[in-house]
């Protein structure tokens, strides 16, 4: 017999850190998620240690729908290779813009309490603060360990296409334009291993979405 919900939530003392829950296999080989499927499944947990779903992230008409989640991450439980290329599509409704992901995070922090929030990752934010900048913060976005810029603006509707890499040292950011990095990040000091294996994406407030998820070691 299968446990419940309720029995395993009890049994992880609603901390997925504790629990017994299997996580998936480590990514070794390109990897894809369209989110064409009327759940977000068990690949994803959020970040608040509960195996519910958050109403900060739902699936609909095929992507993943992110608002509202006040930086809870809704976490990819499978490894992220060292060097790697991330793409997805990312998309907001509203002139705020503020999408947000965190990649090489430690799989299950979040903000409890809707005050000062430090990653555990790289952050990358595109249309920021109303729209006013995008950045590559290095764990804390409201610190100094950041690359910036202010343009361009975040377009409602408009569908960007980001591509992320890693490769040694250096993590860039592409945003439609796959020749020229949108933002460069030399880190001498690499996020990397245990604590740092994860992808999550996030969200303030906006009405934000994500699609196309794919996923290549490098």
């Amino acid at each position: 017999m299968q446990p419940t919900k309720a029995a395993l939530l009890v049994g992880c003392g609603l901390a997925l850190t504790a629990c017994k829950v299997k996580d998936p296999p480590p990514i070794t080989e390109r990897w894809v998620d369209n989110f064409s499927r009327d759940e977000i499944g068990r690949n994803y947990f959020v970040g608040t240690g509960s195996l519910e779903p958050s109403t900060g992230y739902q699936l609909k008409n095929g992507a993943l729908s992110a608002r509202g989640a006040h930086n809870k991450p809704l976490w990819l439980r499978k490894k992220l290779p060292r060097n790697v290329r991330i793409d997805v599509t990312a998309w907001s409704t509203e002139a705020r813009g503020d999408l947000k992901l965190e990649v090489f995070g430690d799989g299950s922090s979040f903000d409890p309490d809707g005050g000062g929030y430090t990653s555990t990752g790289y952050v990358f934010i595109f249309g920021g603060w109303y729209n006013s900048k995008s950045m590559i913060a290095r764990l804390n976005e409201h610190g100094k360990d950041v690359v910036e810029r202010q343009l361009p603006k975040v377009e409602a509707n408009r569908k960007y296409r980001w591509r992320i890499e890693r490769i040694g040292k250096v993590v860039t950011w592409f945003v439609d334009d796959m020749t020229t990095p949108f933002l460069r990040y030399e880190d001498p000091r690499p996020l990397e291993d245990a604590g740092h294996e994860y992808l999550g994406f996030d969200n303030w407030e906006t009405d934000t979405w994500f699609d196309d998820l794919e996923i290549t070691p490098l």
